[in-house]
């Protein structure tokens, strides 16, 4: 994303940002959902494919940042397939049910979460671990429910991401840990190449790997309507979390956002 892009604009309105065209409020999530039922079987694969096998390292820092300890109880919104699930859980494979932390996988999208539970029964993954199909900006918890909430690549998805953020805020405990991984803006040097593979080469790679284009030229469109670094640390921030920060990954290709609820 280049320097001089213009900052999008996250008043809410009647209409709002899917990839580079205005849609009504309404039907956003309709569309993302149709997105994600389209790209759902071939997901991770893609997604080794696209970043070089880089969004494993991405996903592996989040979990470090956590530091998950027995007996937590951990959200994982947007999670679907099971990444981020099964990393939090992996150094805990061999311990005790009630040594373990407990994570929570909530996702809006129905195929998303079959695969992550198929790929959960398969590795051995039973205990410890629930799936839900929700909405991140209802999230169907009581109010200080979770000590920690990560959202991976999700959340520049939803239509009313402040509203999300509210919604991770009221389900923390006080002293939780608000964890998000996004595609972000990347450093000048590297704009003019990341802006070409991203919107002229991942829609071909798309249709060649996923027979999708269009689902992957939309989500090398959201990155650019997602807020910049600043931005979106002052959004955290605006939803009552303290001590927010970000750190770069990748050149800032990605960022690492963290939070704690007050």
């Amino acid at each position: 994303m280049t320097d001089n892009a213009a900052a999008p604009d996250h008043t809410p309105t009647d209409e709002v940002a899917f990839g580079f065209r205005k849609v009504p409020r309404a039907d956003k999530s309709g569309l993302v959902r149709g997105v994600f039922d389209s790209v759902s079987g071939r997901y991770d694969v893609m997604n080794d494919v696209m970043s070089g096998g880089l969004h494993r390292l991405w996903k592996d820092t989040l979990v470090r940042r956590l530091r998950a300890r027995p007996g937590q109880q951990v959200l994982d919104v947007a999670g679907g397939t099971g990444d981020i699930a099964l990393r939090i859980l992996r150094p805990f494979r061999d311990a005790a049910p009630d040594a373990r932390p407990r994570v929570s996988v909530l996702d809006i999208n129905e195929k998303m979460l079959r695969v992550g539970r198929d790929r959960g029964v398969d590795r051995g993954y039973v205990s410890g671990l629930e799936w839900a199909c929700g909405d991140a900006q209802a999230l169907p918890l009581p109010d200080r429910s979770m000590d920690a909430y990560t959202v991976a690549f999700g959340i520049r998805n939803m239509t009313d991401i402040a509203a999300a953020l509210r919604e991770a805020y009221r389900v923390l405990r006080p002293g939780g840990h608000f964890l998000c991984l996004e595609f972000s803006r990347v450093a000048p040097l590297l704009a003019p190449a990341y802006d070409a593979y991203s919107l002229r080469v991942l829609p071909v790679m798309g249709r060649l790997i996923a027979r999708d284009a269009e689902s992957y030229r939309y989500l090398a469109q959201s990155i650019r309507t997602f807020p910049a670094q600043d931005a979106f640390a002052e959004m955290i921030g605006a939803a009552g979390f303290g001590r927010v920060s970000f750190t770069n990954l990748s050149g800032g290709i990605v960022a690492l956002h963290s939070g704690w609820r007050t």
